[in-house]
């Protein structure tokens, strides 16, 4: 008989690609990690791995075998669903990610709603990029998320989560004159997010599709502080609408062709926990509202 938690430790790697990233994300030591898939190669009867370098690689049978794996877990989150569903009340904790646009727009609202219909329910939010949410929601760290793609960032698919769409909003360029194009803006000075996170990579891509690398000046996160350097004369920005709310009186917001999109994310089979459901329900009446 496979053991579930191996099995769970290959879906893994078959992500991560090295051993020592696959312990990093689920606090395992490294030799922990290869006795564990040494011990499901015994169990499978067939080699599942092979090393090139540092890194790797799984067999056509150890591929076979992720693919089961996913299945696997998939039914483990539906029984999981129904087991709770067959519980009276919603009780204990429901762990969120969400982008900081969500956290400080969407959220509050939500949770005040989801505190009135089930106080025992207890919410617990780490904020977290878009970028971060895939392997955090496989290790389990998290139970359901919020997370976005643009235009030119669509999602990367991961065969071991789901997503439900909750909203679009427009793009807006955000600058201190009436600029009205990202054309015309190829010799600005530029205020961008973080490198690797999904902002980032929309603004490069944006000026990109444009005919232009843009000449990035500053790196920030916050929207409502890329907003206030935008009025210092720092710099121009790209900006969601959720992100654009209340900006300085000299700040000029001139939307483009371009959207951004929230979903909810979660672990495959788990749609119909309660909890998630509730929570989802939530999400859903507060932005109607």
């Amino acid at each position: 008989m496979l053991d579930v938690r191996r099995l769970r430790l290959l879906r893994e790697l078959s992500y991560r690609g090295t051993i020592a990233a696959v312990a990093e994300a689920l606090m395992f030591t490294p030799s922990a990690v290869s006795q564990q898939l040494a011990a499901l190669e015994r169990e499978a009867g067939v080699a599942l791995l092979e090393r090139t370098g540092r890194r790797v690689v799984l067999t056509p049978a150890g591929i076979a075998l992720v693919g089961h794996a996913e299945a696997v877990l998939e039914r483990l989150e539906q029984a999981s669903a129904e087991l709770a569903t067959a519980r009276t009340g919603l009780a204990g904790t429901i762990r969120i990610g969400a982008f900081p646009t969500a956290t400080r727009t969407i959220l509050p609202a939500a949770l005040a709603a989801l505190g009135r219909d089930h106080p025992a329910l207890e919410p617990m939010v780490d904020e977290i990029d878009p970028a971060e949410v895939a392997p955090r929601l496989r290790a389990g760290d998290l139970d359901v998320a919020l997370v976005h793609e643009y235009d030119f960032v669509p999602a990367a698919p991961d065969l071991a989560l789901d997503t439900e769409p909750l909203l679009e909003e427009p793009m807006y360029l955000a600058s201190g004159d009436d600029g009205d194009s990202l054309v015309r803006r190829r010799d600005a000075s530029w205020i961008v997010s973080k490198p690797g996170t999904l902002c980032y990579e929309m603004t490069v891509r944006a000026c990109q599709a444009a005919g232009f690398a843009p000449r990035i000046r500053h790196h920030i996160d916050d929207f409502a502080a890329v907003l206030a350097m935008v009025s210092a004369g720092q710099g121009v920005a790209l900006v969601p609408e959720l992100g654009a709310a209340d900006p300085p009186e000299n700040v000029r917001l001139t939307e483009l062709p371009m959207r951004r999109r929230t979903q909810i994310a979660f672990r495959r089979g788990a749609a119909a926990h309660p909890a998630l459901a509730a929570f989802t329900g939530a999400l859903r009446s507060s932005i109607s509202r």
